[in-house]
């Protein structure tokens, strides 16, 4: 008996997801929830290294995340050198600093008051690693045509959801970091011409008494209907 069966001409495999008692499931499920309610963002970190397998894996387990026709429209670049490392901080900064002098809205920057932010962004040298991602709008053939992605910021929104999770089971912290515009990512790390930066995230292990602000998630009901 075959394993697998044609449809349309391509080969789809039998698929049996793992299954569990429904005591188990819900145990898991609480189980799940309580560890990613501890996830934090952290803005001051250690450089402490971290074996490269390790964010390897991370980022493998990013691209497990669902896209459109599944192109997985989407690059991760690890950024560890120093050099590197200072020249982005350097132009995030200048961004910055424009976004919270001229940019930002009386209103916004109330709302940003409880976290404690501002233009200055050491971590972004002090984390032994950043992660861009760049989406992929559409793909360059060896012919050098245009071929077409689909649903791609979802696709790669989703793909970061899966990577913030991996940084967290790893033990280690991260922040996302969107300093708008972004294109200067482009340019530092040279990248072609169907990339656009879409996210970058420092990360580490977090600093000796690190400290995060108190806010609170909103509650079941207030992020839940039922029909």
């Amino acid at each position: 008996m075959t394993d697998y069966i044609l449809i349309d001409g391509f080969k789809h495999y039998a698929h049996t997801p793992e299954k569990f008692p429904e005591d188990e499931m819900l145990e898991k499920s609480t189980t799940y929830f309580n560890f990613m309610d501890k996830r934090r963002s952290v803005r001051h970190f250690s450089d402490k290294l971290i074996p490269l397998n390790i964010i390897e894996n991370i980022i493998k387990t990013a691209s497990t995340a669902p896209s459109g026709a599944h192109k997985q429209p989407w690059t991760f670049c690890l950024i560890q050198s120093p050099r590197i490392k200072h020249k982005i901080r350097k132009a995030a900064e200048a961004e910055e600093e424009k976004s919270y002098s001229q940019r930002m809205g009386e209103t916004w920057l109330r709302d940003l008051a409880p976290l404690g932010t501002n233009a200055d962004k050491p971590f972004l040298e002090t984390a032994p690693y950043l992660i861009v991602v760049f989406k992929k709008p559409y793909e360059i053939d060896k012919n050098g045509e245009k071929r077409q992605n689909y649903y791609v910021n979802e696709s790669v929104g989703l793909a970061c959801g899966f990577l913030i999770s991996a940084i967290h089971n790893a033990g280690l912290v991260t922040l996302t970091h969107t300093p708008s515009p972004m294109r200067f990512l482009e340019e530092i790390l040279d990248r072609p011409s169907n990339e656009r930066a879409f996210l970058l995230l420092p990360v580490g292990y977090p600093a000796k008494d690190v400290f995060v602000p108190d806010i609170k998630r909103k509650s079941l009901e207030k992020i839940y209907k039922v029909y």
